[in-house]
Parts: structure tokens; sequence; C-alpha cells
């Protein structure tokens, strides 16, 4: 347990050290081409603010933007290579059939999916890629994806605010967050998935 208390230690000392520049570059990474997790990021920022050294809604605002700057990295990437080139390494790995399925999907349903994936862990990372291969409106993009960077955000903000460092606590509340991120993306779907169906009629 004392490993945990170290680790909580460091993270608050090292986001302090780095200020909201190394918040906006954490959260960067962890959208793009590095995926840290960002229960290691904004909790402690968030603590930091509770305890008057930083501000909770800057916080906020800049790991959102940092969320959505990642994002924005990794939708121009896949938009430049194009579907031909990706398709073409996806073959070593036989995804080719799936890709393929995905991108077509984004086209019907690209904003949605963008916005329900911003809220689930490890697609959060991914979901930028469909949208540059399938050519989504990049304005479309960067609305949902901040909205849902938002949610994110300002969830794990607010239980470092509330939790502070305590390890056990932060694990308990960051996973009943994540379990009600899920709960509320699957509402979304099925609100979408009646929505469509009688839009579709």
């Amino acid at each position: 347990m004392s490993y945990l208390i170290d680790l909580a230690d460091f993270l608050v000392k090292a986001i302090g050290a780095s200020g909201y520049l190394g918040i906006f570059f954490l959260m960067f990474l962890e959208s793009s081409i590095v995926p840290l997790p960002g229960e290691f990021v904004i909790p402690p920022a968030g603590y930091l603010a509770a305890v008057g050294k930083m501000n909770l809604w800057v916080v906020i605002i800049d790991g959102t933007l940092g969320s959505l700057a990642g994002a924005l990295f990794n939708y121009y990437v896949s938009k430049t290579l194009g579907l031909k080139i990706v398709l073409k390494f996806s073959k070593i790995f036989r995804l080719e059939k799936a890709l393929k399925k995905t991108v077509v999907f984004f086209e019907k349903h690209g904003a949605i999916s963008v916005f329900v994936g911003r809220l689930l862990p490890t697609i959060r990372h991914l979901i930028s890629i469909p949208a540059g291969l399938s050519k989504m409106r990049v304005f479309a993009f960067s609305l949902f994806t901040t909205l849902g960077a938002f949610i994110y955000t300002a969830g794990l903000a607010l239980i470092g605010y509330f939790v502070g460092k305590n390890p056990d606590l932060l694990k308990y509340y960051t996973h009943r967050f994540s379990a009600g991120l899920i709960a509320f993306a699957v509402i979304l779907i099925i609100g979408y998935i009646f929505y469509r169906r009688k839009y579709d009629k």
C-alpha cells in the first residue's frame, strides 16, 4: 500500500512542477500516440486545485484542450495517410475488412461515435483514427471530441478535488466514474438507435 501512496505523492509533485503546460502535454499524449491514462494526470491536478495551488476550471479546460489537440493530431495523421495506405498495413494483421466496415460506419454515424468513444476506456485513444480515415468534418469532430473530453476531464478533476491523494478512494471513485460513463454511453447508444429507426422511417 505504501507504494501507492508514494506514487500519488510523486504524481502530485510532478503535476505541480510542470504546471498547466504539463497537464496539456500529458493529455495530448493521452489522446494521441501514448495511451497514458488520464486518471494519472487529472486527479492530482484536481487535488492541487483543492489546496489552492491551481485553479479547478483552468485544470478542466487545459486538460480538455490537451485531449482535443492529441485527438486532432491522430485525426490529421489518419486523414493524410489515407485509407489505402492504412489498409496495406492492416492486411499484415488481417484487419482490412474490419477497418473498412468501421470507416463505412463512421460515414453514417460519425458524430455519435466520436462523442461516445471519448467516454469509453481504450476507445478514446483510437476513435480519432477512423474519423480521419472517413474524412469526417473537422468542425463536427472537434465539437464532439471536446464535449466528450470535457465530461471525462471534469469528472476526474472533481474526484481529485474532493478525494485528495488517498489512493484507495481515488481508485474506488475513478472506477465508479468509469462505470458511470459506460452506462451513460450505453443509454446514448440505445437512444440513438431508436432515433435512427424513427428517422429512417
